[in-house]
């Protein structure tokens, strides 16, 4: 891993919008890679009814190797113990495989993806939603409902509650467990969190209707 995130003017020669690796590991179809400690790709029952997709790994999940271990995996690991709805039972991946992050003191900080980074790892979102071929998907924040859907004006305020479809897939909005967790105060972050909870529960249901 680098020391500092790589300045504009870094060679761009080793990264091609047009691969087709056959590895994340092996990406390099934007300059993520760079920065990152690993690539991280989806964990989950290959072939589960739900999937969760949020936006990136953050800091302990790119350092781990694992989606959603850090302090918003385990907001969602309670949300999902709320819901009725096993973590084992579930796929859970990202849109963006690598973390993006800035280095704020000695922190490295969360950065949001750009659209070229999103689009460049529509690659390996496509294949897993091929892979896992969910009966439905939550979308975790408004990154990953942009991903998902291909389509801005599919906003997350206006999708949450809720039925869309994308294939044969349908897909529910909720906040992302890191917004509920930065959210200012008390009552901001519970009705955030319940997003979530209630998007889990909406896909319990629409799994038992078939």
């Amino acid at each position: 891993m680098n020391a500092t995130p790589s300045s504009p003017g870094h060679d761009e020669g080793d990264v091609d919008p047009d691969q087709r690796p056959k590895t994340l590991g092996a990406c390099r179809r934007c300059g993520l890679w760079r920065n990152a400690t690993q690539a991280v790709g989806g964990e989950g029952k290959r072939h589960a009814a739900i999937m969760l997709l949020g936006e990136q790994p953050g800091d302990k999940e790119d350092l781990a190797g694992h989606p959603f271990v850090g302090p918003a995996g385990a907001l969602l690991d309670k949300a999902l113990a709320q819901a009725g709805v096993s973590r084992d039972a579930v796929y859970i991946t990202n849109a963006v495989k690598h973390f993006k992050w800035e280095l704020r003191g000695k922190r490295r900080m969360h950065k949001s993806p750009a659209q070229a980074e999103i689009h460049a790892c529509e690659y390996w979102l496509d294949q897993e939603l091929d892979d896992v071929q969910p009966h439905v998907i939550i979308a975790l924040g408004a990154t990953a409902l942009s991903a998902l859907m291909r389509d801005r004006k599919h906003t997350l305020k206006a999708s949450l509650g809720k039925t869309l479809e994308r294939g044969d897939s349908r897909v529910l909005a909720a906040y992302h467990p890191s917004f509920a967790l930065r959210s200012p105060n008390r009552e901001s972050r519970e009705a955030a969190f319940q997003t979530i909870v209630a998007a889990l529960k909406r896909a319990r249901g629409l799994i038992d209707k078939g």
